[in-house]
């Protein structure tokens, strides 16, 4: 047995790979690899999965070369994502595959160009990355040609539809999706999407304090003032008093992490026993998520947020990069929904007439699956008469 076997098998509530609802467009069989190692595969060799490089959290790219981008981000949601669902006995590939995915559908500039093409797209259904995210998956990413998209089981799809909680109002493309490949969308997704789902946020909050203090919005001793950060600080630093401040940013941050994830399994056990599950549909029927925090977890996890928010997310050099990244983002769309004729051949013969519903669908695919660094060369070329087109 090697270090990466399982030792013990899935939990009876864990999906299995075995009794898949299967892929939208029949495959042939004989792959020795589970489906959703194969969606996992899949996910990983999408140029989608290659630009999130260049996609970032908080930070323009050129920033700086050690802030994390939304690759680094879903690599380690993905590691955090396996270590839960192993704790939990629950399928790690298909946990590890949502993880990586999760954030596909991202538009460059983080949350400022999300607001961006929503605000462009309003009159069109808006514009959502969760919903993006299925989109690319299933429609954009053109790989095979047998079909569009990646093919991914219904596990997955389901798992990145839902990975937040039941659908009640869903966007417009996910909602055109589900007419033709029904992902249950009102009831919860499996445990192992909700496990991708924390674990998102668990690397997220930890990853930004990590990022804050390297840029010096904040320092150390001010996140240790918030009470689960200075518990792992006094911890770390009474371990290791004679660290340097690089190193006792790591410790404590990792002490958080390590917390964070225990809490989980904890609750995640404590909820589990409550309702005594015995199949993954009883998860998705549960009245409330399986996998939780603790009430206790949830509040320090809150007050995490909110400082992140007001000390980083708010802070002045933060937003006048996004308000640049902002207004590119919107004159890059206007331009190309009010001129599609200067849109690449492939997404010109897709976009339709000029300022109709089909060219701006069109134009926000384009401009979402842009890096930060074509965006920003993209609202050059189309506003300097001094470059090249």
């Amino acid at each position: 047995m090697t270090h990466e076997a399982r030792a013990e098998p899935l939990a009876p509530w864990a999906v299995r790979p075995e009794t898949s609802r299967g892929r939208l467009h029949a495959e042939p069989a004989g792959d020795p690899r589970s489906p959703f190692q194969r969606d996992r595969d899949r996910i990983i060799h999408t140029g989608a999965f290659r630009r999130l490089q260049y996609k970032t959290q908080v930070f323009v790219f050129h920033e700086g070369d050690y802030f994390r981008t939304r690759l680094t981000h879903s690599i380690e949601v993905a590691q955090i994502a396996r270590a839960i669902a192993r704790r939990l006995r629950l399928d790690e590939d298909l946990a590890e595959a949502l993880a990586l995915a999760h954030d596909l559908g991202h538009p460059p500039f983080g949350h400022a160009g999300e607001e961006a093409l929503d605000g462009q797209m309003r009159p069109y259904g808006g514009f959502d990355h969760n919903a993006q995210s299925l989109k690319v998956v299933t429609l954009l990413e053109a790989r095979y040609a047998a079909f569009d998209g990646l093919n991914l089981c219904w596990e997955t799809l389901e798992g990145l539809a839902k990975h937040n909680g039941p659908v009640r109002r869903p966007a417009t493309y996910v909602a055109e999706y589900d007419a033709r490949h029904p992902l249950d969308l009102t009831s919860h997704a499996s445990a192992e999407a909700q496990v991708a789902a924390l674990a998102d946020d668990i690397a997220y909050n930890n990853h930004d304090l990590d990022d804050g203090i390297r840029a010096r919005f904040f320092t150390l001793e001010e996140a240790a003032a918030l009470p689960l950060i200075g518990d792992a600080y006094q911890e770390a630093r009474s371990l290791h008093p004679k660290a340097s401040r690089e190193r006792l940013t790591t410790e404590t941050v990792r002490r958080v992490i390590n917390a964070m994830v225990q809490d989980v399994v904890r609750e995640t056990a404590r909820r589990i026993a409550a309702i005594a599950p015995r199949s993954a549909d009883d998860i998705r029927a549960a009245p409330e998520p399986v996998v939780a925090f603790s009430t206790a977890m949830q509040e320090a996890n809150l007050l995490i947020r909110d400082f992140l928010f007001h000390r980083m997310y708010r802070h002045w050099r933060v937003n006048r990069a996004m308000q640049k990244s902002k207004r590119a983002s919107q004159m890059v769309f206007q331009l190309l929904h009010g001129g599609p004729q200067m849109l690449p051949d492939e997404w010109r013969e897709r976009a339709g007439e000029p300022g109709s519903p089909q060219a701006a669908r069109v134009v926000c695919d384009y401009i979402a699956g842009m890096t930060d660094r074509y965006a920003l060369e993209e609202h050059r070329r189309l506003t300097d008469p001094n470059i090249p087109g």
